[in-house]
C-alpha cells in the first residue's frame, strides 16, 4: 500500500473523489488482503461460528456473564487488540485488519455492538489520546478482555447535539480529583463495562474527556433498556453522583473533549460500515439458501424474476459497500502511516482528513443493510415475520445502525459541512472545479471517455460529479452563509456525494480486478446494475434541487444545463440482475466471498 508519488497522495486526500479521477491501482480492495489479514479474517469468522452463533439464544436473553466470557475469548485470539500497539499488549495492526474483524462480528449485530463499543469508541480514545501512564494501565487489560470498555457521550437533553451535554466536572479543593455529576444514556456495554470513556465540562465550560472506572465512588448504572433490537448487548444509563475521578484520569488536555469525541466517532462510523457489510452478507447467505430450497407453484421461488431482483440488489449493495469500506481502510492506513501515537494533534489531523468518507460509509452501508434485511424478510414471506426464523431478528437489529454513531440525518449534514470546510481551508479545490464545470455548461455534451473498457460507467461518473458541482456552486451562490439552514438542499448534495463515492469505489475495484487478469463477469454486472440504480435517483435529485435554487428563466436555464448531464445509454439491468441472482442461488450464499 505504498504511495509512490506526491500527485497520488493528493488524489487520495479526503473528499477529492468529488473533483478528480483516481487510477484503479491506487485504491485498496478486499482482493488486496495480505496473508496475515486473511488469517485474521478467518480467525474472526471461525470464532463467530464456533463460539457466538451456538449461543445466540442465551445472549438474546441478556446472559451478560456469557457475553463477558466470549469477550475474554475474543481477547485471547487477538480480536480485541488489533488497534492497540504491541507495547501495550496489542497486535498493532492496520485499519484493514480492523475492518475484517468488524465485518466478521457484524454477522450477529448484538455481539458487533458489544465488540465495537469496546474495541472502537471505548478503546481508541486511550490509544490515540492517552498519556504513557494511562496506556500502560488500561490498554493491556482492554486488549485481553479482562476489562470491558464503554463510551459515554449522549445525555437525556443532548442527543444529536451531544456536545451540548450538561455533565460537569469540578476540581476538588485538594487538587487530587475531579468531582463528576451527570447522567449519560444509551451506553452500550454499560452493564459489563469496567471502564467508561466519559465526557463532561470542567467548570461548566471546557468539554473534556475522562477515563472513569466502574469502581470509583459515585459511579453507578441504571437498569437494562428494553430495546427493539440488539437485545444480546447491554444498554444502560451511566449515573455519576459526586463521582471522584483522579486528576490523572483526565484524557488529553482540558477543553479538547469535543475533538476527541468527534474524531473517535469518525473511526466508529467507519467500523460500523464494515460491520454492516458482514450483516448484509449473512442475510444473503440465508436468503439465497431459502430461495433455492423453498418451493411454490411447483418450483423453487428463486426461479421467479421478482425474487431474483431482490437477491441481486442485495448482492449489489453488499459488494459496493464492501468496496467502499476497504477503499477507505486503505486511505486511513496511508494517512496514519508514520504517525506518532504520542502526538494527539497529529492523529487528529490525519483522521479528520477522511471524516467525509467515514460519514459516507456510515450512512450508505447502514441503509444498504436496511434494504437487505427488509428483502430478507420478504423472501421468507410469513416465515420471515416469525421469531423462529433468522430474518425477524436481523430486521430488528439493523434499525439501530441509522441512529448509532450520529443519526444518518446528522451525518448527511456533516458530510456537506465538512466538504465546504475543506474548500474554505484550501484542502479541496472546489471553487476551481465549480468554475470549470460552469464554463463547460455552454459546450455541447461530449463525455470524456468515448471508447474503451468501462467507457459508459466512466462517463456516468464524470457526469454525476458535474451535477454535484453545479448544484453545490448554485446552492452556495443562492444561500451563502444561510446554506446551513437549507437542510433539504444539503441532503440532496450529501446523497449525491454518497452515490459518487460509491460509484467510483465500485468502478475502481472492478477495473483493478480486470487489470489483474481475473474474470469479472459478475462484478461487471454488479457495477452496471448499481450505476443504473444511481441514474434513476439522479433525476430525482435534480427535480428536487432546481426549484430550490432558481426561479423563472434562471430555473429553466439551470434545468436545461443539468439535463445535459443526465445522458446515459440504457443498459439491460434486468438481465444483469438475473445473472447475479443465479450465481447467488447456485452457491446458496453470497457469491463473491474473497
Amino acid at each position: 500500500m505504498t504511495v509512490r508519488t506526491e500527485a497520488e497522495v493528493m488524489l487520495q486526500r479526503g473528499a477529492h473523489f468529488l473533483i478528480q479521477d483516481l487510477p484503479p491501482e491506487a485504491v485498496f480492495t478486499p482482493e488486496d488482503l495480505s496473508e496475515e489479514q486473511r488469517m485474521i479474517k478467518a480467525t474472526a469468522y471461525e470464532f463467530m461460528d464456533r463460539e457466538v452463533f451456538p449461543n445466540i439464544e442465551r445472549l438474546e436473553h441478556q446472559d451478560l456473564d456469557l457475553l463477558r466470557q466470549l469477550m475474554r475469548k475474543c481477547g485471547e485470539l487477538g480480536l480485541l487488540s488489533v488497534d492497540i500497539p504491541e507495547e501495550y499488549g496489542g497486535l498493532g495492526l492496520d485499519k484493514v485488519s480492523s475492518a475484517v474483524v468488524a465485518e466478521a462480528v457484524g454477522r450477529y449485530a448484538s455481539f458487533a455492538a458489544t465488540h465495537g463499543g469496546h474495541t472502537g469508541i471505548g478503546t481508541l480514545p486511550i490509544v490515540f489520546f492517552g498519556n504513557e501512564a494511562q496506556k500502560r494501565k488500561y490498554l493491556p487489560k482492554l486488549a485481553s478482555g479482562e476489562w470491558i470498555a464503554a463510551y459515554a457521550l449522549t445525555e437525556p437533553n443532548a442527543g444529536s447535539d451531544a456536545l451540548a451535554g450538561r455533565a460537569s466536572a469540578v476540581l476538588t479543593p485538594d487538587g487530587r480529583h475531579y468531582r463528576l455529576n451527570g447522567t449519560k444514556i444509551w451506553i452500550t456495554n454499560a452493564g459489563l463495562a469496567d471502564v467508561f470513556i466519559m465526557f463532561a465540562k470542567i467548570d461548566g465550560e471546557k468539554m473534556s474527556c475522562f477515563i472513569v472506572e466502574r469502581a470509583f465512588p459515585g459511579v453507578s448504572t441504571g437498569k437494562e433498556e428494553k430495546k427493539m433490537g440488539i437485545k444480546g448487548s447491554s444498554t444502560r444509563s451511566l449515573i455519576l453522583e459526586d463521582a471522584l475521578v483522579p486528576v490523572e484520569n483526565l484524557l488529553g488536555e482540558p477543553g479538547i473533549g469535543h475533538k476527541i469525541a468527534l474524531n473517535i466517532l469518525n473511526l466508529g462510523r467507519f467500523k460500523l460500515g464494515a460491520s454492516c457489510v458482514g450483516g448484509c452478507k449473512e442475510a444473503i447467505h440465508y436468503a439465497a439458501r431459502y430461495a433455492a430450497e423453498r418451493y411454490q407453484f411447483g418450483q423453487p421461488i428463486g426461479n421467479f424474476g421478482a425474487i431474483q431482483h431482490k437477491l441481486a440488489e442485495m448482492v449489489v449493495r453488499a459488494w459496493v459497500g464492501e468496496s467502499m469500506v476497504y477503499r477507505t481502510a486503505g486511505m486511513l492506513d496511508r494517512a496514519l502511516q508514520g504517525s506518532s501515537y504520542s502526538d494527539p494533534a497529529d492523529i487528529l489531523k490525519r483522521i479528520e482528513d477522511y471524516a467525509v468518507e467515514c460519514s459516507i460509509i456510515k450512512v450508505a452501508i447502514s441503509e444498504f443493510l436496511d434494504y437487505v434485511v427488509d428483502e430478507f424478510v420478504q423472501i421468507y414471506g410469513g416465515f420471515g415475520y416469525s421469531a423462529e426464523y433468522p430474518p425477524e431478528r436481523a430486521y430488528r437489529d439493523a434499525r439501530i445502525n441509522r441512529i448509532f454513531e450520529g443519526t444518518n440525518e446528522i451525518n448527511r449534514l456533516v458530510i456537506l459541512q465538512m466538504i465546504m470546510r475543506k474548500a474554505l481551508r484550501g484542502q479541496l479545490d472546489l471553487v476551481r472545479a465549480v468554475a470549470e464545470v460552469q464554463k463547460d455548461i455552454l459546450v455541447p455534451l461530449r463525455p470524456g471517455f468515448d471508447t474503451g473498457p468501462w467507457a459508459a460507467e466512466r462517463a456516468m461518473l464524470q457526469q454525476a460529479r458535474k451535477v454535484f458541482l453545479i448544484l453545490a456552486g448554485k446552492a452556495y451562490e443562492r444561500f451563502l452563509d444561510q446554506l446551513a439552514d437549507q437542510q433539504e438542499m444539503i441532503f440532496i448534495l450529501s446523497d449525491l456525494a454518497i452515490d459518487i463515492y460509491a460509484m467510483e469505489s465500485a468502478l475502481l475495484r472492478a477495473m483493478k480486478l480486470e487489470a489483474s487478469g481475473r474474470s469479472i463477469d459478475l462484478e461487471r454486472d454488479i457495477v452496471q446494475v448499481f450505476f443504473q440504480d444511481v441514474w434513476s435517483r439522479l433525476d430525482g435529485y435534480i427535480r428536487e434541487a432546481v426549484p430550490l435554487l432558481a426561479e423563472g428563466d434562471d430555473r429553466r436555464a439551470l434545468w436545461g444545463a443539468l439535463r445535459k448531464y443526465q445522458w446515459a445509454e440504457p443498459q439491460n439491468a434486468v438481465a444483469a440482475r438475473r445473472r447475479i441472482a443465479r450465481a447467488c442461488l447456485a452457491q446458496k450464499r453470497y457469491p463473491l466471498t474473497v
